[in-house]
């Protein structure tokens, strides 16, 4: 049955992500004086992060990263809110003001992303980057900075490589926007560590997805590793048709847990330094009787032993929970690579 597995494009993509990792470091790494002038600019008093579906939460991740690594405020807003609400999304700004607008597509093609970076251009608001894995794109032809990723195209419609790749992007542009130059050359330890998890847990996560005793799924993560589980809760959507939920870990507790059961999974995406208060959650789940899968650098079920800072390993946390999903459709007789009622790209008619 294993070997009938690499006819999937979505596990190879899976598989073979750590190399998109290194890709996007040195595409990001060859844009640090760039990213530096753009700095250097001043007056960005306000940052937003844009994306839809995968990448708006890859947005949320990256603005709480940002923000914690930076010093300065960013947030999270969807494209398509952008387009409808623009008021909402762009406060009143001095002529000395300025945002700045990071934009992500993995195929620079998302209507809702083109079209508000196109407008935030010609309204003069500030600058664009842009985080995309298809070079030639409407999308990378409109940005002032463009961060490309080819290793990190897929053919698969649920992003897994794009994502976990334009998610080190950030996590790269962050670090050279906060001065970390001591976490900016460790990155490249970053995809031997992610070549090595995924050999060492493909069969446990496969053990788990195949597990269709579970019959809903819920991924616990705080601070920057919320939009992290709400993209691991979005692939379980897409790819298994699986009732999943993401939720903060202190916010499970209210409400939501009356949920967990038997039959229930609960995954945590555990930090080092707040990991006491998020244990607390997981054993509180696991006496209501649900499947407890602890993420973690250490003595966890899916265990990373990478001895990286916390911030440049967030991104370890997706190929355990990728083939979580990915073992589950194929147990369900389902396509991962084609999920049902989805397309690669959402292209719409604006107007």
């Amino acid at each position: 049955m294993k070997t009938s597995y690499h006819t999937y494009h979505t596990y190879r993509e899976i598989m073979s992500q750590p190399e998109a990792w290194q890709n996007a470091i040195d595409a990001t790494s060859a844009l640090r004086s760039e990213i530096n002038a753009l700095k250097a600019e001043g007056a960005y008093h306000h940052i937003i992060f844009t994306g839809c579906g995968s990448t708006y939460y890859l947005a949320q991740a990256a603005a709480a990263l940002f923000t914690s690594m930076s010093g300065d405020h960013a947030q999270a807003i969807p494209a398509g809110e952008i387009l409808l609400y623009p008021n909402t999304a762009y406060p009143n700004t001095r002529s000395d003001q300025k945002i700045l607008l990071v934009a992500i597509s993995r195929s620079g093609a998302s209507s809702e992303t083109v079209k508000i970076t196109e407008q935030f251009t010609d309204h003069k608001r500030g600058k664009s980057l842009v985080i995309t894995t298809e070079p030639e794109s409407a999308l990378a032809a409109v940005g002032d900075i463009v961060i490309n990723i080819p290793k990190g195209s897929e053919k698969s419609v649920a992003q897994t490589r794009s994502f976990a790749s334009m998610y080190v992007a950030v996590t790269a542009f962050c670090m050279i926007w906060g001065n970390k130059k001591q976490e900016i050359e460790q990155l490249n330890f970053l995809s031997g560590h992610g070549a090595k998890l995924i050999e060492e847990i493909a069969g446990l996560a496969e053990q788990l997805g195949r597990n269709l005793d579970l019959d809903r799924f819920y991924f616990l993560g705080s601070g920057p590793r919320y939009g992290l589980a709400c993209e691991a809760n979005l692939k379980m959507k897409e790819m298994t048709l699986t009732h999943s939920e993401p939720f903060h870990f202190m916010e499970f507790r209210h409400g939501p847990m009356s949920m967990v059961g038997e039959s229930a999974a609960v995954i945590g995406l555990l930090s080092s330094e707040q990991r006491p208060h998020e244990q607390k959650v997981l054993t509180e789940m696991e006496q209501l009787g649900g499947q407890i899968i602890q993420v973690a650098e250490n003595d966890g079920d899916f265990s990373f032993n990478s001895k990286l800072p916390e911030a440049i390993r967030n991104v370890l946390y997706l190929p355990p929970l990728q083939l979580i999903a990915f073992y589950r459709s194929v147990a369900k007789g389902l396509n991962p690579d084609r999920p049902t009622n989805l397309t690669a790209v959402v292209e719409l008619d604006l107007g």
